[in-house]
Parts: C-alpha cells; structure tokens; sequence
C-alpha cells in the first residue's frame, strides 16, 4: 500500500478538498481528507471518447507510450481502418497488442467493412462476424455507423447489425455529418447514441434535441472545437471530448489535456469541462476506469493547476505510467501484419486524356476539414505524347497557376488502373505525395504536379508495402516513412515516428502545399462518406447524391 497527497477533484460532488489517497493492488482502498492545502491536484484521468489508433501510425502500444504523458488514461477506440485491410485479424491485432501495455483501450466492432459499396477494400466484417467480437472478445459497442442512408433507407445488412449491437446490449455509436431533421431524428431513433461528425452548432444543437450525445472533435485534420464548444456549458451532461484522428507529431504535443485547458480558458466551469473530459465516456460506455472514489481502479492524474493542466504524474491501475514528461510504458516488439498486392505504375498510368468537353469537375480540400466541395473548372490541356510523325496526343494536366492538380486513388488489394481526377488547395508546385493511408479502404492516394513524379511515388509505397512518400521532382529527392502494419502504423519507437513524420510533412510542405497536415487531409480526400466530392479506386464520387460523377461535364 501507498499513498498520494494532492487536492481531490471530485467531478460528481464538485468539490476540491486535499487528501492522502491510498492504493493498493490497483485500486483506490481509502480516502483520508486533511486540513492543509497541497500545490497539486488529484483529478480523474482524461478519456479520448473516439480515436482511430492506426491514424497515429503507430501501433497500440505505442500510442499509449505518448498518450499517458498527456494524462489520457483510456480510449474509445474504432479499429475501423485496420478492419478495412485485415478485417478481423486486424481488429485481434489491436486487442491483443493494447493488452501488453498498461493502458485502458476499449475497441469496437467495426459497422461498415467496407465502408460502402463504391470502393474496394481488403475485407468484409459480416454481422456474424461482429456477433464473435461480442461475445469472444467482450468489446464495448459497434463502431460509428458511417453508412446513415443504409440506416435511413433500412438496408438489410445494416439493420442486422444493428439488431446484434442491442442484443448484446451494446452502445452505437453514429457518424452522420450535415443530416438535419426528420432524417436525423430517424436515423437516432435506431438507436445510434453519439455523433462526433457535427461542424456547426445548430447542427449540434438539434441532434441533441433529438437525444444524442455529441463529442467534439480536434485531430489533425478535422477541428470542430470553436465551432461547438459554446454549447458546452448547457449541455455537458451530454458531451465528450474526441481527436478522432491524431498524427503522431500531433501526439507528441498533446491530446484531450489541450481541449480541457482550451475550454477552461474560455471560462467555462472547471466541472463541468472535466465531466465531458472524464466522466461522461466512463458513465455512456460502462468502462472499467476509476473516477477517484474508494473501490474505483486507481486511475488517476497529477496536475499542478486547474488552468494549464500541466500534468505531473498519471496512473493507471495504481502503476505509475509517466512523470513530468516522461513515459514509462516500454515498447514492445510486434510482427507487422498486412494485405497488400498491386504492381508498380508507370506514368502512362496516370494520364488523363481529353475529351469533348472541356469543363472538369474538381475536388476542393478545405484545410481542417473532412468535408470537401465540388468546383466546375475549365480543364488544363497538355501533350502527353508526341510522336516523330508530328502526331501528339492531348490530355487534361495539372494547372499549378490555378492550384488544380491531378490526384489519382490506386487499388493496393489488386492490380487495376488507377483513377484519377483533379483536386484544388493542394498547393503543389513542383513533385508529388502518396500515402497508403487513404480513408476507408486505404487504397493508394497520390497528388502531384505531373505524371512521372505521381507513378515515382506510389511505387515507392508499393517497394515499402506501404507508408507515406514524397517525391520532389526538382531536387530529384525522395522520401519515404514506412508504415508496414496495414499499410497503416509503424512498429517503430512513437517518438522516433513522430520526428520522421514531421520531418517528411516539412519535405511536403518543402513542395509548396500551405495545408496545416496535407497527408491527413489527403488521407480523407478518399473517404466517400463525407461530402461532397471524393474519389475512390473505381472513381470520382458525389456525396451527397451518393453516386458516382464524370470528371468531364457538359454545361
């Protein structure tokens, strides 16, 4: 047995009183309250209500490494792009590597595997198969529901998984970006708790009208902090913190402890912030993690102030996991597992030759984002072949004055011709980048100024069996940071992978792209589940008429 002095926070009662706490085997065994006041506080552990682990590039294991300095004690975690690569094998993976570290990650049962019908990806999770991660591996509820008109439209697949999630008597959790009235109202009613995908407040507002749990987000790419943190105060009883999708440099500055300073700064009540950022997820999950009462797991942080939250000291389970900065967690090796089988390109494959019209349609990237919008431009016309006879042959290329450049999703299950169209805010001015890491089925994604340096940088992922690439056409440089599990995370030290990918972002950066995070941003540019144009391997998508489009239109 042992013991801790520092002043408890308690969220339920909304008291601060200074106390020696005292654990042992793991737990809280008694609380002795005292007299003088300490220069620390003793607060709950912080939760992330909703991570995709694998957009860290790194593997469990490590993330826990860098998330416990943060105070992050546990996570509500969507194996949902493993899944889409290694179906359950992949899901196994995470579990069985989370358990090696002393860290609380509770992972779902992916619900869209794959993600939708319009895109090819590695694996298929069937409701049978969702039923097994129940009852074999326990697992907390069925992850987001990305596939809203399969819900809206009763879609029989989708109806059965949803049926399995209230027989085992599991949370559901939604994903349903700008779906507003009747069809939102229709789409809780099945029984969908929470949504982590609302940009605007009233959007917030209305499904929390309707009874849904909303959590605000702030990852890498996707920031809805600003826009729905004001409905805080009002509504914490139903609200919880999320990064949804961190990039590991990201990592290494902060997590949920930066959202919790963030909306103390703002002058909201100390409170009411910590029960959206610890106790809310513990209470809407069941999770087995400590909220500082005597019998509760001795799950717990030390800050030094209730404005910075500068966190001293986490524990979990009673193990002191990180001090001042300092990690304890050790790394632990693991075998990569993967699916991945396409042949290198060349850049004949990347060409777009031109057409009758000369109206194209363009994906607009919007910089802290997941939504995208749909531009009609006019198509940039160059030779892509000339022949000794005089003959040539045209097509639609880049346009770097007007930020319009060619992107291009490559099936990595198979071998197939890429699709290609063309995309606007990338900012490129000479080069490409490619990543494996392409939402949801994480086929290969590429940007670029010309062929050669597109077909240059998915091959080297195609060499890697995976990662993130940059290929600069002029310094005639390339770079390359592996990413051999899945295609998705790096077995490596956290931090080591957190320096080589901000290293390889700058090279990015190095191309003329003024994007915040562009391999994040171009990582979602294949997701098809957010509006409103995307491109998946077999082609350019609308979102919002959930079909696909023509890259060539006729006004």
């Amino acid at each position: 047995m042992y013991f801790v002095k520092a002043n408890l926070v308690n969220i339920r009662q909304r008291s601060i009183k200074p106390a020696h706490i005292y654990i042992e085997n793991g737990q809280i065994v008694n609380i002795k309250y005292v007299k003088t006041l300490f220069n620390r506080f003793a607060i709950a552990g912080f939760i992330d209500a909703h991570v995709h682990i694998e957009s860290s590039m790194l593997i469990p294991s490590e993330f826990a490494r860098l998330a416990v300095v943060h105070g992050t004690v546990a996570t509500i975690s969507d194996p949902h792009e493993i899944a889409n690569v290694n179906g359950v094998n992949g899901v196994k993976f995470m579990i069985e590597n989370g358990k090696k570290v002393p860290f609380k990650f509770y992972f779902g049962a992916p619900s869209c595997v794959p993600a939708t019908d319009f895109e090819t990806a590695g694996a298929t999770i069937t409701p049978e198969q969702i039923a097994h991660l129940f009852e074999a591996e326990n697992l907390k509820y069925l992850a987001e529901m990305m596939n809203y008109p399969g819900v809206l439209f009763k879609d029989k697949t989708v109806m059965e998984k949803l049926a399995i999630a209230k027989k085992y008597e599991k949370k559901i959790d939604g994903h349903a970006p700008a779906l507003r009235g009747e069809q939102a109202k229709q789409y809780i009613e099945e029984g969908i708790s929470t949504d982590h995908e609302c940009f605007t407040k009233e959007e917030a507002l209305e499904k929390l009208s309707y009874g849904m749990k909303i959590i605000i987000r702030e990852g890498s790419a996707a920031k809805n902090f600003e826009a729905l943190i004001d409905l805080l105060p009002e509504h914490y009883e139903n609200m919880m913190f999320c990064s949804d999708d961190k990039h590991p440099d990201n990592l290494v500055e902060g997590h949920i402890n930066q959202l919790v300073q963030r909306a103390v700064a703002k002058g909201i009540d100390v409170f009411k912030v910590l029960q959206v950022a610890c106790l809310n997820p513990v209470e809407h999950y069941g999770l087995e993690v400590g909220q500082l009462a005597v019998g509760d797991p001795a799950d717990f942080i030390l800050v030094d102030n209730l404005q910075e939250f500068n966190v001293l000291r986490t524990y979990i389970n009673g193990q002191l996991v990180a001090e001042k900065g300092k990690s304890f967690i050790k790394s632990v090796s693991e075998q990569p597992i993967n699916n991945f089988n396409t042949s290198p390109k060349t850049y004949k494959d990347f060409e777009v030759p031109s057409h009758h019209f000369n109206k194209i349609r363009v994906i607009e990237a919007l910089d802290g984002q997941l939504v995208s919008n749909e531009l009609i431009c006019d198509a940039k016309l160059g030779v892509l072949e000339f022949f000794n006879n005089g003959t040539e042959i045209v097509g639609a290329v880049s346009d770097t004055e007007q930020d319009i450049l060619k992107i291009a999703v490559v099936n990595r299950y198979q071998d197939a011709p890429p699709a290609v169209a063309f995309i606007k805010n990338f900012g490129l001015q000479r080069g490409a980048i490619a990543s494996s890491v392409g939402h949801d089925s994480h086929n290969l994604i590429v940007v670029g100024v010309d062929d050669f340096a597109m077909s240059r940088a998915v091959n080297l992922l195609i060499e890697a069996k995976g990662g993130i690439a940059v290929v600069d056409s002029v310094k005639k440089k390339k770079y390359v940071l592996p990413l051999p599990v899945a295609g998705l995370m790096s077995t490596e030290d956290g931090y080591k992978v957190a320096k080589l990918y901000a290293d390889i972002d700058q090279k990015a950066k190095a191309l003329g792209s003024k994007l915040k995070s562009p391999f994040m941003t171009l990582s979602f540019m294949a997701l098809l589940v957010i509006p409103d144009l995307k491109l998946s391997d077999k082609g350019l998508f609308s979102g919002k008429e959930f079909k696909f489009v023509d890259l060539f239109v006729e006004l």
